[in-house]
């Protein structure tokens, strides 16, 4: 599988992930406001890595194919830890995670210093959440929807 087979892959994927998950979010969270985002986020990785793993299924067939799949999962979680941390550049997000950190811990005493970390902190872990479950969720997909179309032999 040559490079640019696996960046057309990676770039399919993450599309196809942004168009599922504004429509999985419109619906689970109407359904959890706590855990619909991760359900919309997990089915959306789950079912764009599927039609990915089936659209470039001949592709994935032509060499090693954890090897192809994990050169295309890597490139899309990439994509995805910088979708993630480009959505914390929206105003009503720190306000929202103000609040989530207030709720949790007693402010009150709190310094700028104590505000800047701990954001930051609670920034990393939604990345580090993300990029598992891109690693994890993508890989399945894939290999899975890869094995649903079968080479066809020459």
């Amino acid at each position: 599988m040559k490079f640019s087979d696996v960046v057309t892959a990676a770039v399919s994927l993450s599309v196809i992930y942004i168009l599922l998950e504004f429509v999985l979010l419109a619906v689970f969270i109407q359904v959890s406001t706590v855990w619909g985002a991760d359900v919309a986020l997990i089915l959306s990785i789950l079912m764009a890595s599927l039609i990915v793993g089936y659209m470039f299924a001949a592709k994935i067939h032509e060499e090693s194919r954890r090897g192809a799949i994990s050169r295309i999962v890597v490139l899309f979680t990439l994509v995805l830890a910088f979708y993630t941390m480009a959505s914390f550049t929206n105003p009503y997000t720190s306000d929202a995670m103000k609040e989530g950190l207030e709720s949790m811990f007693s402010t009150g005493g709190w310094t700028t210093w104590d505000w800047v970390s701990y954001s930051a902190f609670l920034m990393e872990m939604i990345v580090a959440m993300y990029v598992v479950y891109a690693l994890v969720f993508g890989f399945i997909g894939l290999y899975v929807g890869s094995m649903l179309r079968k080479p066809k032999k020459s």
